[in-house]
């Protein structure tokens, strides 16, 4: 049984309250924690009601100094006090508690949050109450002594402590650890977002997630050309969220290979983007626009330190085998290992539901498509139409390294694949001797021509492998299945150009040999 003392009055209330010290107070020897915080918060508040409804029968006077007995040892808190509560009292055994529901309200409303986070559970909007305005008031102890609330207390009023709630809940906000929408690094003159670590993108990804917005993912190295554009713009009509990594990875290019010189441009890139999505801003027919660039460094796709391009290179690896190691796995060992394990991490950090490829590396995709099958990885892979020049050369990336010269002869492979196709297609012919032998027929014609040229003229070029495949494994066909199609695909290298002359357009870095790739798809009967 307890009693309680009128305000202003001097009087002492003569009445018992049917109140329990269990309703009222912690128990003895009791410390607050993380785990028992909603649960202090609730009790604190029930018996702050209780004692406030039992002392207006008998007092008149400030609803705010409703006081009830201490139970707990001293304890200080670890923050500081919201501007609206009062100082701790002088005498060490008493402080104030001011219930402020409006304000308590207007923090549940103000709770510092971020577009990637979820709106807060009921237990947390208690803990959140209890830190911000329980915790911090709870100086001494646990109990409210039967002191008259200090003078500047009773002045305030609740336009005055909702002003003090807002300005303190924006305070919050302010240092939250959360980065806010100013700080956030973006594309000049776009709403793209650049996300730089894969804590960040996975930030960004949740939400979307649990709203079932479709996400597609465009992996990229950069140096950005209308191939590129072509299948974001396939990605902008079928995904709400597109999302764009760029990453020169090292994984897939051989010891002799071109790693060092491969263009990076990014300034570039950046605003070859930002143009694009303002395009499909205007574009009413696209689900979506791009909503970020992922452009990670090494360190953060490679944690345990990039293992190297050697074959026998230790570390963790996606190999996919046996279509992961003829055609361009013979020529470069160790490109398919690093394709895969690249895309791999990229499929965890983003979580696309699709992610779009060019068939220009067709080999490529036969390899994405087996490893996202045989590791069950909820992505849907998506190739579009390989994009190319008017005079038919496949858009690549390594394409500026040509220069004048080599350019125009660089077309010497889709011409000899073209020609394989009429044959199968015009000709009737199923066989490989039939199929292959009009495109070496091409390529060696047009090498004796260069031949013939003087050196300060003629292109050289080496023919790496010309192939007709399964469509499924790569393997190489004997004949073609009319049911099941094929795959026309080559490679040839163009050689660094002799006696350059002065002034003349050798490409980028200085024109050093350049592999080109392309290929054709024989369709099958039943789809011509």
């Amino acid at each position: 049984m307890l009693s309680c003392q009128g305000q202003g009055t001097g009087h002492s209330c003569a009445a018992s309250h049917d109140w329990t010290a269990a309703s009222v107070a912690p128990p003895p020897h009791f410390r607050p924690s993380r785990s028992n915080i909603p649960t202090v918060s609730r009790q604190l508040s029930s018996s702050a009601s209780t004692i406030s409804r039992a002392c207006t029968k008998h007092h008149a006077g400030p609803a705010s100094a409703r006081h009830f007995p201490s139970r707990l040892p001293r304890r200080q808190p670890a923050i500081d006090s919201p501007p609206w509560l009062p100082p701790p009292s002088n005498t060490p055994d008493r402080f104030q508690l001011p219930l402020t529901p409006l304000a308590i309200l207007l923090l549940f409303l103000r709770r510092p949050s971020s577009p990637t986070t979820p709106p807060p559970q009921p237990y947390t909007m208690f803990g959140v109450a209890f830190r911000r305005i329980l915790a911090p008031a709870c100086r001494s102890r646990w109990a409210v002594a039967a002191a008259p609330p200090p003078s500047s207390l009773s002045k305030i009023s609740p336009r005055q402590h909702l002003a003090a709630a807002a300005a303190y809940s924006s305070s919050c906000s302010s240092s939250s650890s959360t980065p806010t929408r100013k700080s956030r690094e973006m594309i000049p003159s776009s709403s793209i977002r650049i996300l730089r670590s894969v804590e960040s993108v996975r930030r960004w990804r949740k939400p979307h997630m649990l709203d079932h917005r479709i996400v597609g993912l465009v992996p990229t190295m950069g140096a950005l050309h209308e191939g590129h554009l072509s299948l974001i713009r396939a990605a902008a009509r079928e995904a709400h969220h597109v999302v764009v990594s760029i990453y020169v990875n090292p994984a897939q290019f051989g010891i002799k290979e071109d790693l060092a010189s491969y263009p990076v441009t990014w300034d570039s890139d950046c605003k070859i983007l930002a143009d694009l999505d303002r395009q499909l801003a205007d574009d009413g027919g696209n689900l979506g626009r791009i909503s970020a660039v992922f452009a990670p460094t090494t360190a953060d796709m490679y944690p345990s330190g990039f293992p190297g391009q050697e074959v026998g290179s230790k570390g963790s690896f996606v190999t996919i085998t046996p279509v992961g190691e003829v055609l361009e796995g013979a020529s470069r060992p160790t490109f398919f290992r690093g394709v895969a394990t690249v895309c791999m991490k990229l499929f965890n950090i983003v979580q696309p539901e699709r992610v779009y490829f060019g068939q220009k590396d067709v080999q490529q995709t036969v390899v994405i498509r087996n490893m996202v099958r045989d590791f069950m990885l909820p992505t849907e892979v998506v190739v579009r139409p390989t994009s190319r020049e008017p005079d038919g050369l496949a858009l690549s990336s390594r394409n500026v390294y040509l220069g004048a010269r080599r350019r125009k002869v660089a077309t010497v492979l889709n011409r000899a694949l073209r020609a394989a196709e009429a044959q199968h297609a015009t000709q009737g012919a199923l066989d490989r001797r039939s199929i292959l032998g009009a495109a070496n027929k091409v390529a060696e014609e047009v090498l004796a021509e260069q031949m013939a040229l003087a050196p300060e003229e003629r292109v050289r070029f080496e023919v790496d492998y010309i192939s007709l495949a399964d469509p499924g494994t790569m393997m190489e066909l004997e004949k073609v299945d009319p049911e099941k199609g094929g795959i026309l695909s080559g490679a040839v290298k163009m050689l660094p150009v002799e006696a350059p002359q002065s002034g003349e357009d050798l490409g980028h870095s200085g024109g050093p040999a350049v592999r080109l790739i392309d290929n054709i798809i024989l369709k099958p009967s039943s789809t011509r």
